[in-house]
């Protein structure tokens, strides 16, 4: 059976895996026929290098298969997103390193298009690397989450976009000092993604997310051209498309241009407020000093026909979704119509509330994404916010020259009672300060989400 014939059946049985993976019915069996084509993927391709009787790859396919299933038993969902951060920089990085093996072997008259594509796949594997580390290391706290300004309008790494062009140019002309060349992309791709994630603040992370997702498979697709290998160019192109479509949807969703991702200016650091500045509010709620305001607080969940609840990256810190669940599970035994409202950038990877909120055993069919939930939102009796706040600011309507200006939110403002369960009062990543929170119809709950969603479950009985 012909090379071409074996790597189509491969590369079907993943567009297979992404097509069981849409519907969360099906989507374990999808993720297990994908593993068992990823088994078959890597066991044809020792085979097909002659690798079958080296030891020494056997022995770090053991470590490394070993390593991955320690890892996934060890990393909790709340670091889920620092773990595909992670492995997206070691995508990358192993393009990198194949690129770099495979022009070792090149003849010296090796046609053009192979030391274009070995230094394009390095490239594009090595900012993947770099960037996927700084983006882990802000994710775990490591490093901060707020953006970092380099330079006032992503010049710098424009500049490093022209000069990786050049020096990719000259790998190909002058091909008897590749290992010049090497050193010399390695030291501004790696700068260049390094940059690229610091530039970049937490509430814009699951833009670079998939965005660094889909850098891993083209830097594979483009490593598979280099080696003349199509199995590899068709499935790094099957991640790598899947991420930039993925990636123009959370771009969308944070009203963000990819052109602006790539050169950094992903998030606008400025001193400007939102036109709305945050007061006291009268019907705010001292933790501690609940008891005087308990009585309201039941008055207005128990007259509640129709609640949405809105999880947020705090839900996660918090590691409160299991206090999300018995509060929804309460209400439903109240006789309430409950949803989530998600929004797409809720967490610091796609899909993040989603994971959370199915570990606990949350129906799918109740969760609702933007668009869907936000015309339910006036028909609304009770909105609970729980952790989120740059995509509930309804400052994003309003606040001209923010970051968040622009930004499609989950219109919570609209329902007619909305009680916030946050940290704090204190702005979110955006740093736009959250007019939700003088409104009039709205109540605050400050503090841990573990502890301050019990007080509505509470407030049920």
């Amino acid at each position: 059976m012909s090379v071409i014939i074996i790597s189509a059946i491969i590369i079907v049985g993943f567009i297979i895996q992404i097509r069981l993976m849409q519907s969360p019915e099906t989507a374990l069996l999808g993720n297990r026929i994908g593993a068992i084509f990823m088994a078959v993927a890597v066991l044809y391709t020792i085979i097909a290098y002659g690798g079958i009787g080296n030891p020494s790859l056997w022995l770090w396919l053991i470590v490394g298969g070993a390593a991955g299933v320690w890892l996934g038993q060890v990393v909790k969902m709340i670091q889920m997103p620092q773990m595909v951060g992670i492995l997206n920089g070691f995508g990358g990085a192993a393009s990198a390193l194949v690129a770099v093996a495979g022009s070792v072997q090149y003849p010296e008259n090796a046609v053009w298009y192979l030391w274009l594509t070995a230094s394009l796949a390095f490239t594009v594997g090595t900012l993947t690397f770099t960037g996927s580390l700084v983006a882990a290391m802000k994710l775990q706290g490591m490093i901060s989450g707020r953006p970092v300004r380099v330079d006032k309008n992503g010049q710098s790494q424009k500049g490093l976009l022209i000069a990786g062009a050049v020096i990719i140019l000259l790998s190909v002309i002058f091909t008897g000092i590749f290992n010049l060349w090497i050193v010399l992309l390695t030291i501004v791709s790696g700068i260049y993604g390094v940059i690229m994630a610091l530039r970049v603040g937490g509430a814009d992370m699951p833009v670079v997310i998939s965005l660094l997702n889909s850098f891993s498979g083209v830097a594979a697709s483009i490593t598979g051209f280099a080696v003349e290998d199509p199995l590899l160019v068709g499935v790094g192109a099957i991640v790598g498309v899947s991420g930039l479509i993925l990636t123009r949807i959370m771009c969308k969703a944070m009203n963000r241009s990819l052109s602006a991702v790539l050169t950094g200016i992903t998030t606008v650091v400025t001193s400007n407020r939102s036109g709305t500045p945050v007061q006291q509010q009268s019907s705010s709620i001292d933790v501690p000093k609940i008891t005087e305001k308990k009585t309201g607080l039941a008055q207005v969940v128990k007259t509640a026909r129709k609640v949405i609840i809105v999880p947020g990256y705090g839900m996660a810190v918090a590691q409160a979704q299991d206090k999300v669940k018995e509060l929804m599970d309460k209400l439903e035994q109240s006789g309430k119509e409950v949803k989530i409202g998600i929004h797409p950038v809720a967490g610091r990877m796609p899909g993040h509330m989603n994971v959370l909120l199915a570990e606990v055993g949350i129906d799918y069919d109740k969760l609702y994404d933007m668009e869907t939930i936000n015309p339910e939102f006036e028909k609304t009796d009770l909105t609970i916010v729980v952790g989120a706040c740059d995509v509930v600011n309804p400052s994003a309507n309003t606040a001209e020259g923010t970051p968040i200006y622009g930004m499609p939110i989950l219109e919570v403002d609209k329902s007619r009672h909305i009680i916030v369960c946050n940290l704090d009062e204190k702005p979110g990543y955006s740093g736009v300060e959250n007019s939700l929170y003088s409104m009039e119809n709205v109540t605050t709950i400050w503090g841990n989400a573990s502890e301050t969603v019990p007080i509505i479950t509470q407030a049920c009985n």
